[in-house]
């Protein structure tokens, strides 16, 4: 491992947050603060000058927030690696993290050595994710691999059996949809027929269930 210190770009917008990073970094040695940033036009303005290794950044900022920050010094300075430090676990925030390029997420309330580690990780080319954060981001891709399994299914239909599908999931019956369509009854039987052979689910509760899932229609709970 290199003796060198490893340069960080702190970006935070509260002083007091940016402090105590700084106060915890410098406990051990191995890190270099070599810039401070409030917001995210002053961390891009400083990321391009000073390069760092490790921009360690919050998501909750004036203007623009740190996800939008981080994709763009993806591309501004490709060769650093981003850290995220932020209050939020929710998974949309996790995810969003990873398509733009972060190398890493913790929470604000970790201690000291943990955030240390992880500067230490994704400035060793690795990817540090809290275990909490990690446990939340796997159901996550895990969700979201099922749902675009299922909006793969969902190619399978033909836009009118997604409609006969969208009002099978309503509670219709096959009247009412004809009705709705313009159609038959017959011919609404004849493309639920074709549905249930297609995706291989023959209960309406099974049918309302994956027209939920794959986001044909909103789940109504």
């Amino acid at each position: 491992m290199s003796s060198e210190p490893i340069n960080v770009l702190v970006v935070d917008d509260h002083a007091v947050v940016r402090e105590g990073i700084r106060h915890v970094l410098s406990e051990s040695a191995g890190f270099n603060i070599v810039g401070e940033a409030a917001n995210g036009a002053e961390a891009l303005s400083l990321a391009e000058s000073l390069e760092p290794e490790v921009v360690l950044l919050d998501i909750t900022m004036p203007a623009e927030s740190g996800l939008e920050v981080a994709a763009k010094l993806r591309k501004l300075v490709p060769t650093s690696r981003i850290l995220i430090l932020s209050m939020h676990d929710q998974s949309e925030y996790l995810l969003q993290a990873v398509r733009v390029g972060a190398s890493g997420y913790v929470l604000k309330d970790t201690d000291p050595a943990e955030l240390r580690d992880a500067v230490r990780t994704v400035n060793a080319g690795g990817g540090y994710f809290s275990p909490d954060v990690a446990s939340r981001l796997s159901a996550a891709l895990r969700g979201e691999l099922e749902q675009e399994q299922q909006r793969g299914r969902l190619d399978l239909l033909t836009s009118r059996e997604r409609d006969v599908l969208k009002l099978v999931a309503d509670g219709r019956t096959s009247k009412e949809i004809g009705a709705d369509l313009g159609i038959s009854p017959r011919t609404v039987e004849t493309h639920r027929e074709s549905i249930v052979r297609k995706l291989r689910i023959k209960s309406v509760a099974g049918l309302t269930r994956f027209a939920m899932e794959s986001g044909l229609v909103e789940d109504q709970a």
